[in-house]
């Protein structure tokens, strides 16, 4: 069994991943396909 630690962390995780999602398609919207030019460029910052 799942202690409610545990479960909160996984929810969480999976509310963050849903915002990722959200935001990421806002930054689409805006930059098109330079969103991805943008993201890796920061990623490597």
């Amino acid at each position: 069994m799942y202690r409610k630690s545990e479960i909160k962390l996984a929810e969480t995780i999976l509310q963050l991943d849903r915002l990722r999602d959200e935001l990421y398609e806002e930054l689409m919207l805006v930059l098109g396909s330079k969103a991805n030019e943008l993201l890796r460029a920061l990623q490597n910052h």
